[in-house]
């Protein structure tokens, strides 16, 4: 019975595993086909493979230039919310007052409300204050808008951390500050892995902001530049997916290095 139930379990993974691929093939058969080629999305162009729709979406969907603009915004952003992130959870985590747990409650409120409810006031905010079409003015927002999840499992993974590891610490002369960069930030790995996972995949696929943020081709990221291929007189979906194959590169190899910590800080706190 044991070994049936092996045999069940295997085949619902690999089913699960195939599924997952299925885009990833559709992909690449439609980035590696000419764009007159009408035959079955399913079958792979091995006589016929063509390098112009990479091209294309290089020369001018601007992917690259996208991609770097993009990767300079998910490092700094994915940096900034990590350090006040950890910073913001400790107090809460340690110190469990009703202002703590009022501010708790609000954190939890924040990552309720939809981005682009704020669309309207925050472009009227960056114009003023000349930030629309740089770095900076993209950055902040996301930063603001990844922070309460971030502090959410910050706060969480810290309570599962013995308070007798400070005490030790105090205990052999160490200060706050001391304990905090010695003891308690590096246990914050796993959980630390998690949220540079979770705000860098969010960052590198943001749509709605950039578009609105980052408004020359200069400046746009990975998302606006591949949309810009579907327009109103047409449109290259062969490019667009082989841009969408550039721009997933990254972010699919970091996964691949840091997978081991995510799962770990996935279930940091679920237990003591």
């Amino acid at each position: 019975m044991r070994r049936h139930t092996k045999i069940l379990v295997t085949l619902l993974v690999l089913t699960g595993c195939l599924v997952q691929l299925v885009p990833f093939y559709l992909a690449l058969t439609t980035a590696f086909k000419e764009q007159s080629d009408l035959s079955s999305v399913w079958a792979f162009p091995f006589a016929a493979i063509t390098w112009d729709n990479l091209a294309a979406a290089i020369a001018q969907g601007g992917v690259l230039r996208a991609t770097f603009n993009s990767a300079v915004v998910t490092v700094i952003a994915t940096g900034l919310t990590c350090m006040l992130a950890a910073l913001a959870a400790y107090p809460l985590a340690r110190r469990r007052t009703r202002l703590n747990r009022g501010v708790e409650f609000t954190i939890l409120a924040v990552m309720m409300v939809p981005p682009l409810s704020i669309l309207v006031p925050l472009y009227s905010l960056l114009n003023g204050l000349g930030l629309l079409d740089t770095y900076a003015g993209l950055i902040l927002p996301l930063v603001c808008l990844e922070l309460p999840r971030a502090i959410f499992l910050y706060t969480q993974f810290l309570r599962a951390v013995p308070l007798s590891l400070e005490e030790a610490a105090r205990v052999d002369g160490a200060s706050r500050l001391q304990t905090l960069r010695i003891i308690i930030f590096p246990l914050l790995k796993p959980v630390t892995v998690t949220v540079i996972i979770l705000t860098a995949v969010y960052v590198w696929n943001e749509f709605a902001l950039s578009s609105y943020i980052m408004t020359s081709t200069e400046m746009r990221t990975l998302a606006p530049s591949i949309a810009a291929f579907f327009g109103a007189n047409g449109s290259n979906v062969n490019a667009a997916v082989a841009g969408s194959l550039i721009g997933v590169v990254p972010i699919l190899i970091a996964y691949l290095f840091l997978q081991r910590y995510f799962m770990k800080g996935m279930l940091a706190g679920a237990e003591k």
